[in-house]
């Protein structure tokens, strides 16, 4: 199967994971994606091929070579960004993209100037959505290279290649990917995850991560006898958030530069709730962007001289860049792979995490390649159907290399 079938295949299944969830996968229609994926590994030839309860997928495919070789594991995740929807995905190739406006529906296009990443597709194919769900390569395209380099490796038993450990997780879109990875079963020395952008990027670097949970707590009374006495939890929550930095939000922000983003808000007179992440390459200001969230909990509860604002932290992922530091010849690997397919590497901070950002300090050292997609978590999002075959080469040449050192 080609690569961009497979994706076109599992993007009509929706896995969006569900962040109000406290059930392992935190949505059930991620188990379909995974049974899925089970059988295809199974029946290629795959061996050790499991689903487990809280729905990882994994699987074996074993090395035929004699020689002394790290055992390399390749990591992609099943669920979609709950930011925008994921249902009945219908994904089509458009030929040959000239840079012109692409016209996803009749109202909803995609341009160069909106999507300045759509300039390196132009002349290439690609896989768009009829603009009304997301499309899902973040990260469907990274399962589907995986199992078509898997699928070419069994294909050609003349290409000599070490042992590969396939792991396909749920909900690390909200964070919990590497939550019930069973590192010490999976057999890798060390592993990368194959999880968006640009197909010549090899990312060390990834946020430090935490998320607050705000909840106002108001007074509702009737309007016309409020006064001193209504406390509107609406207007304490726009309060508490513009006592945050204007100029520290995702839109003002790039390169090492952290952000607080209100992801949701919700509620009535009586309550409101919000919902932030917290992003910093570097911990110490991520820890005082954290303590700002409660000093500000704290202006404002002195001000009203109650507990009006409630704010719980809790830290998600940190920057694997330190311990990955210490295995120098895990990114090593990856670049020469990346220089072997023709391409310069792009080494630059990843604006965001992938599972690997949780498993490198969970002893499982694992930078994260590239996908060949662009504008995730949204309808804009796009897949190239030549970068993908690319990396799936750049996959090829790196198991290659593995064997060559």
């Amino acid at each position: 199967m080609r690569v961009e079938e497979r994706l076109i295949k599992y993007a009509q299944i929706e896995t969006t994971s569900n962040p109000e969830s406290t059930t392992v996968p935190s949505s059930a229609c991620q188990l379909n994606l995974a049974h899925v994926l089970a059988q295809e590994m199974a029946e290629m030839g795959l061996s050790n091929v499991r689903v487990t309860e809280t729905g990882y997928v994994y699987g074996t495919l074993v090395g035929n070579t004699r020689k002394e070789v790290p055992s390399i594991g390749l990591i992609a995740h099943m669920d979609t960004a709950p930011d925008y929807s994921g249902k009945d995905v219908k994904p089509r190739i458009v030929k040959a993209y000239d840079g012109s406006p692409l016209y996803l529906n009749d109202t909803v296009v995609t341009t160069v100037e909106e999507f300045p990443e759509m300039k390196r597709f132009i002349g290439k194919d690609l896989i768009v959505t009829d603009g009304t769900t997301l499309l899902g390569a973040d990260d469907k395209a990274g399962i589907a290279e995986i199992l078509t380099l898997c699928e070419t490796l069994l294909a050609h038993p003349e290409i000599e290649h070490g042992t590969l450990q396939i792991g396909f997780t749920p909900d690390e879109e909200i964070g919990r990917g590497a939550d019930h990875f069973d590192v010490a079963g999976f057999g890798a020395d060390f592993a990368y995850t194959i999880d968006g952008g640009c197909i010549n990027g090899v990312t060390d670097e990834t946020f430090n991560a935490a998320e607050a949970k705000v909840v106002v707590k108001g007074v509702a009374v009737h309007p016309g006898s409020a006064k001193n006495v209504m406390i509107n939890s609406l207007n304490v929550a726009q309060e508490f958030h513009h006592l945050l930095p204007a100029t520290e939000r995702p839109e003002h922000t790039e390169g090492r530069e952290g952000f607080y983003h209100l992801d949701s808000m919700s509620g009535s007179c009586e309550e409101t709730k919000m919902s932030y992440i917290l992003r910093n390459h570097d911990l110490a200001l991520l820890q005082d962007m954290k303590k700002q969230m409660e000093l500000n909990a704290q202006l404002i509860n002195e001000r009203y001289e109650r507990e009006v604002v409630e704010v719980k932290l809790r830290d998600q992922y940190l920057n694997m860049k330190e311990k990955l530091n210490e295995v120098p010849y895990v990114c090593e690997l990856a670049e020469k792979a990346v220089y072997k397919a023709g391409f310069d590497v792009v080494r630059e901070p990843a604006r965001g995490g992938t599972d690997g950002s949780t498993l490198t300090f969970m002893g499982l050292p694992c930078p994260n390649l590239g996908t060949g997609s662009a504008n995730c978590h949204g309808r804009h999002e796009v897949a190239c159907i030549q970068e993908m075959e690319m990396m799936v080469k750049i996959l090829l040449n790196l198991v290659q290399e593995a064997v060559s050192v």
